[in-house]
């Protein structure tokens, strides 16, 4: 059965750093993209970040460019989100997803239409 099992998350200070991992069973991941996504407590769920099949191109959120870092490890069918200068508004449950593509180059966040789901990790960004 495939599955997308998020961990990594927890309590961290303001300005702090995080990064959660997402680990792919029961799929291989060479003709998938991988995206993250967020969901803050009565807000909805958006999509924060994404990386190519390929490895080689990355999308990001205009409000998470230069703080959020993508990444995948393709041997061990795994991906990656590093946090970096963590506010308040950061805090939210984070999912990976993934969506099949036969253009191995290609994500973009603002067409997340993804087909496999991760249940979470939260995040809580407080003193």
């Amino acid at each position: 059965q495939p599955q997308l099992v998020e961990s990594g998350g927890g309590l961290v200070q303001p300005g702090g750093s995080l990064t959660l991992s997402c680990a792919a069973s029961g799929v291989g991941l060479d003709y998938n993209a991988i995206f993250w996504f967020r969901q803050a407590p009565g807000k909805n769920r958006e999509a924060v970040s994404c990386v190519s099949a390929s490895g080689t191109n990355t999308h990001s959120a205009d409000s998470m460019k230069g703080r959020f870092i993508i990444a995948r490890d393709s041997d061990n069918n795994t991906g990656y989100l590093q946090m970096n200068d963590l506010t308040a508004e950061d805090t939210a449950v984070y999912y990976c997803a993934t969506k099949s593509t036969f253009v191995r180059t290609w994500c973009d966040v603002r067409s997340p239409s993804v087909e496999l789901w991760g249940k979470g990790t939260p995040v809580n960004v407080s003193s």
